[in-house]
């Protein structure tokens, strides 16, 4: 028996947060398998339509037909999956986070593969850089828009210093084992993620990131609340490259040695993409999910100066919120 359409405005549902209980780790890497699920890139127009007019009339309270609650979320995660979060612009395919796995493990693989030669590093360190500033403008905030040229110099300053990182390591291992200098590109990506990041948010460096109270209240913004979440997204970025760009360098040493990579040559770039993607599959989600979206700090550990203002309050929190990002 169908559900009246009626049952799921009753449950009062609120899309607005996620499905999956977010103070919990399991909860936080739920949300983000469902977020990151690389099939959604295929679903049809027709279909992206459909959950962004359901999605639209669920928050107008309008009737949305006899839609169980499943079906109302797989709506809601697909709309999420292809449009900006707060102007509700279609995005980019490969700036949307179900490209990430495709994308990210077409890269990887080809920079674990053609990593010998100076312009084979170059080459796939730049498309990387490039695929990264493509993310960033796609999901760029819609209130308070990312400059043009805050994009281009984080691109720059990412893109050199991958590139300072790969070629300059390149240049010390040669003499080293060959399994050694399998393990550049990884290095070169840490690297850039650790000036990309900070330079992509510089504002936030600079000027301090909104903190909440328990009631979602702003009460200020803080400098340290904003390094702690850079750092946090920082981490999260290493990781999620980490076990692709690692473990498969031992695997095809492994094959190398033992002549198989000789006898078939062809299937080294084609391998590394498989293997890499079935690591992201996994990591990408689980990573994601290491610190909460909404993560928190205590009063005693921000800047002295809003700490002391805010134990002015009538009832001063003792822990504060902040959006962490992505």
């Amino acid at each position: 028996m169908e559900p009246a359409p009626s049952v799921i405005a009753k449950r009062m549902i609120d899309i607005e947060s996620p499905r999956y209980d977010q103070s919990t780790y399991l909860g936080r890497a739920k949300h983000f398998f469902v977020v990151t699920n690389p099939l959604n890139l295929f679903k049809p127009s027709s279909e992206l339509v459909k959950a962004k007019q359901v999605v639209e009339d669920y928050r107008n309270g309008k009737d949305i037909g006899p839609l169980t609650e499943d079906q109302l979320w797989y709506y809601k995660y697909l709309y999420d999956s292809a449009h900006h979060p707060e102007t509700g612009e279609k995005q980019l395919i490969i700036g949307r986070m179900s490209a990430q796995v495709p994308m990210n493990m077409f890269i990887t693989g080809c920079m674990l593969t053609f990593y010998k030669s100076t312009k084979q590093v170059i080459f796939w360190q730049w498309f990387n850089q490039s695929f990264n500033a493509v993310v960033n403008y796609t999901n760029r905030s819609g209130t308070s828009d990312i400059p043009i040229s805050q994009l281009g110099t984080s691109y720059a300053f990412a893109t050199s210093g991958a590139l300072v990182t790969a070629l300059g390591l390149n240049s010390l291992v040669k003499k080293a084992p060959p399994l050694v200098g399998r393990f550049v590109p990884f290095c070169a990506v840490a690297a850039a993620n650790c000036v990309n990041i900070p330079m992509m948010r510089s504002k936030e460096i600079r000027e301090g990131i909104t903190l909440y109270d328990e009631n979602n209240n702003p009460v200020g913004e803080s400098k340290v609340a904003a390094q702690k979440a850079i750092t946090q997204v920082v981490l999260s970025r290493i990781g999620m490259a980490a076990p692709g760009m690692t473990l498969p360098p031992i695997l095809m040493n492994y094959l190398e040695k033992r002549g198989f990579l000789r006898r078939m040559p062809w299937i080294n770039a084609p391998l590394q993409v498989v293997i890499c993607g079935f690591f992201l599959i996994f990591t990408t989600p689980l990573c994601c999910a290491l610190f909460p979206q909404k993560s928190s700090i205590l009063l005693d550990q921000i800047e002295p100066e809003l700490r002391e203002e805010l134990k002015k309050l009538p009832q001063p929190p003792e822990k504060l919120y902040y959006n962490k990002g992505l």
